[in-house]
């Protein structure tokens, strides 16, 4: 299926969809955090997209915004989808997650939660990953100082 047949199907499921190539090959998609699980659980088990590998999941702090890419493909069909969620709330964000969806996201939202403190509801075991559980702050964020490993010029 084509971008613009993707779209047009993907944008029949919620007004709220927001799209655009941004000059790449992905198609790329942001959904409201409200909707997020229940599109990106349509996107894997509906027959037409069958988008059953997620083959990343990324923070992102855009500054006034914390949020989450997917990058999704479907085996079957061979074509290829970027999903955008974010929240605007710093202090406790929180998105849903899919690793009821994709199995292998357990563990990338473990990291991202790790290194921008973004909490996944229904996580199985959302812990650190990679920093210790005593670590102050989340490295990732834009808002982040280290003051003991400055590196200054």
């Amino acid at each position: 299926m084509k971008n613009e047949e993707l779209q047009g199907l993907i944008g029949s499921w919620s007004p709220d969809l927001m799209f655009s190539e941004e000059g790449s090959q992905y198609l790329n998609v942001t959904v409201p955090k409200e909707e997020l699980h229940a599109i990106l659980f349509k996107l894997k088990h509906d027959e037409q997209t069958s988008f059953d590998y997620l083959f990343c999941l990324t923070g992102v702090d855009w500054g006034e915004e914390l949020g989450v890419v997917y990058h999704l493909e479907s085996t079957v069909f061979r074509h290829s989808l970027v999903v955008k969620t974010q929240t605007a709330e710093r202090e406790n964000p929180a998105l849903d997650s899919v690793c009821d969806i994709w199995a292998t996201a357990e563990f990338h939202e473990r990291e991202v939660f790790d290194f921008f403190g973004i909490e996944f509801t229904n996580h199985p075991n959302l812990k650190r990953l990679f920093l210790t559980d005593d670590w102050d702050g989340f490295p990732l964020r834009k808002d982040y100082e280290d003051n003991i490993n400055m590196i200054i010029k």
